[in-house]
């Protein structure tokens, strides 16, 4: 990885340092990769709508095969399945999978103009929900169902930080108090401040082969990708006339577990063939605090609802009994949109072979990721040694 900032400097700069950071990680020279994946970037004109080719062009044309892809928050997952189709079917033995992003300061607004049959750009322009906005009506949705309270927010971003501040590729690296985060501005009621993301500069990579070269190449027990999910959501517009903008499950009206994100985490089970029971860590995508009890309950650690009695209990911090978000999350990182999903496998990757420094979970044998993108993306890889 490169390490999250606001550098000021290209999207390029941060991919190519944590491509080569890879390779090296791998024992392996460019010349050796059989293809790459880009993660694209709107943001970054059209070498960031180029992604796979802007990289290999940096790194060197070297006849590698090419892809790009975009998937909102979701690219990096899809991106690694790509990678991982491409090696499945013969086409390449080495992948390298790569994204970056240069992100402004701000609310992510939607990019491209004016587009009104897009649902995001709709709830920017009609609503005038800007992420954050988005983010609070989940938080106020679970305390009103479940009772969860902004003390229990706070305490997602506590424990957040204090792994942050174990990681030294995390942008945030100071520990925080609960009244740090009580203290800090209302942004969007009832999340303050400390609750929510920020956006940030980053870049992340990943070395795919398949199994056979691995182990020629000496590694004899790489960690290995059991499962890649990018499901699309079921939306039930038999149950709820509502237009696209307005929800994408069931959840709006009853108490049931987000639809969408609930069935991201049972693909990848279903794929890897395991369960939660299996889990020894999962990262998972806390754009805000209130998100990642969500989280919980989607990728099966919970009932719904008891998303905050696990964090209170102290199960999904460092030590406890299954660590969430033990790089920091996005908490400790911002966003950097392609290379955040990508992230989260860098980070199982280095907790299941064992050399996460301070924030190791020890013993650990399996992992997942999980985030949701826009447009019915979201996505679960399940990582294991």
């Amino acid at each position: 990885m490169h390490p999250w900032g606001k550098w000021g400097r290209s999207f390029v700069s941060y991919g190519t340092a944590a491509a080569r950071a890879a390779l090296a990680d791998a024992g392996l020279e460019w010349s050796d990769v059989g293809s790459v994946v880009g993660a694209d970037t709107m943001r970054c004109g059209y070498p960031g709508y180029v992604a796979g080719a802007t990289f290999a062009q940096a790194l060197g044309w070297q006849g590698a095969r090419v892809t790009s892809v975009y998937a909102a928050c979701a690219s990096g997952a899809q991106a690694i399945g790509t990678a991982r189709a491409q090696i499945l079917a013969g086409l390449a033995d080495v992948v390298l999978v790569v994204g970056a992003d240069s992100t402004p300061k701000g609310f992510l607004a939607p990019a491209g103009g004016e587009r009104p049959g897009d649902p995001d750009w709709l709830r920017f322009r009609v609503l005038g929900a800007t992420n954050p906005a988005y983010f609070a009506l989940y938080a106020r949705r679970r305390m009103a169902l479940y009772g969860d309270t902004a003390e229990d927010f706070a305490r997602v971003k506590v424990k957040n930080a204090a792994a942050g501040a174990l990681n030294p590729l995390a942008r945030y690296r100071a520990r925080v108090t609960a009244e740090e985060v009580a203290a800090s501005a209302v942004v969007a009621d009832p999340l303050r401040l400390l609750d929510i993301c920020a956006t940030s500069d980053g870049g992340a990579a990943l070395v795919l082969s398949s199994m056979e070269f691995a182990r020629r190449h000496g590694h004899p027990d790489p960690v290995r990708v059991r499962a890649v999910s990018t499901v699309s959501p079921t939306y039930p517009k038999a149950v709820l006339d509502l237009p696209d903008i307005a929800t994408d499950s069931a959840a709006a009206v009853s108490p049931a577990p987000h639809a969408f994100r609930a069935s991201i985490a049972r693909a990848a089970y279903e794929e890897a063939g395991l369960g939660p029971e299996d889990l020894s860590l999962a990262e998972v995508y806390d754009l805000s605090t209130a998100l990642e009890l969500e989280w919980y309950e989607d990728i099966g650690l919970c009932a719904p609802g008891e998303g905050a009695k696990l964090l209170r209990e102290g199960v999904t911090a460092l030590g406890g009994r299954l660590p969430v978000n033990t790089s920091g999350g996005l908490g400790s990182f911002g966003e950097a949109v392609p290379a955040q999903a990508i992230a989260q496998v860098c980070e199982l990757t280095w907790q299941l072979r064992g050399t996460a420094g301070d924030r190791q979970v020890q013993g650990a044998r399996v992992g997942i990721t999980a985030n949701q993108g826009l447009f019915g993306h979201g996505s679960a890889v399940v990582a294991v040694r």
